[in-house]
């Protein structure tokens, strides 16, 4: 019953909270929020719950390296949404997922190096990922079905994920346990409702706030055998949030950039509002 509860309440909570906090303080701190573990956490969770604490350290160690896949999404994602829809872009970024994921499967890092190139992936994402061109848009009312339906989708792909973890192990269940959920969600939405430049800040948001991420599941590889579920738990989480908490402070005291004029071959690249 624990374990049904954290698949069907948690990241489907978290999701409807990432959109309200997009809604209320713009997307940029949407991301920001999204960039928690608020999916992945409770994935591994479930794994500790199901599988035991050896098998979520492994995991967790896992899911330091899937979030340079994840973040390989995003940046995917973030530059095609210049030219593209939301369906293509949806579908290259998990593209881009799935090789990344694939070629880290390959090879057993400890979590100190997958640390690092956690850190580098986040400097990388946000040095790739453009900038917004437009001004932030003004708030809109979206239709009463949009924050249904995004729990629905996230408690989809959670089950999925944590169906198939038994027979994949460790390694390859920590390294799918980052898969974009909440981005797939967030993204898709935000690109089809409010257009590129919402996403892109959206996704730039998400990438800043990804230091707390990695921070999480560092502390759980490294601590999850020796302090068990609950405490290893308790302390990845009090030490996320401290990190999230100050981001978030900067975040909201740092003057918004200006934005950025296209360049003449992305002006005529970038579809007109009739062919969203």
């Amino acid at each position: 019953m624990t374990q049904l509860l954290v698949k069907l309440l948690l990241a489907p909570s978290f999701v409807v909270g990432a959109s309200l906090m997009a809604r209320r303080f713009g997307p940029r701190v949407g991301g920001l929020v999204a960039g928690l573990p608020v999916v992945a956490g409770p994935i591994v969770l479930s794994y500790s719950l199901a599988h035991g604490k050896g098998f979520a350290a492994g995991a967790a160690g896992g899911t330091l390296l899937g979030l340079v896949s994840l973040i390989a999404f995003v940046v995917v994602y973030g530059r095609l949404s210049r030219r593209l829809s939301w369906a293509p872009c949806l579908l290259f970024g998990w593209l881009a997922f799935a090789i990344s994921t694939a070629i880290f499967s390959l090879f057993t890092i400890p979590a100190g190096v997958a640390l690092a190139l956690a850190a580098l992936a986040i400097l990388g994402g946000l040095a790739w990922l453009p900038h917004p061109t437009s001004p932030q848009l003004t708030r809109t009312v979206p239709p009463a079905w949009d924050l249904p339906l995004r729990a629905g989708c996230a408690v989809a792909l959670v089950l999925t994920l944590t169906a198939i973890s038994g027979w994949l192990g460790p390694q390859l269940s920590g390294l799918l346990a980052p898969f974009p959920i909440i981005a797939t969600v967030l993204a898709t939405f935000t690109h089809a409702q409010r257009g590129s430049d919402e996403v892109v800040r959206l996704l730039r948001g998400m990438v800043t706030g990804f230091g707390a991420f990695a921070l999480f599941f560092f502390t759980l590889a490294v601590c999850l055998r020796g302090l068990g579920t609950g405490p290893a738990f308790a302390l990845a989480t009090a030490l996320a949030l401290s990190t999230q908490a100050v981001v978030l402070y900067f975040a909201r005291h740092e003057p918004a950039r200006p934005a950025t004029p296209p360049r003449a071959a992305e002006v005529s690249a970038v579809p007109g509002p009739g062919s969203r």
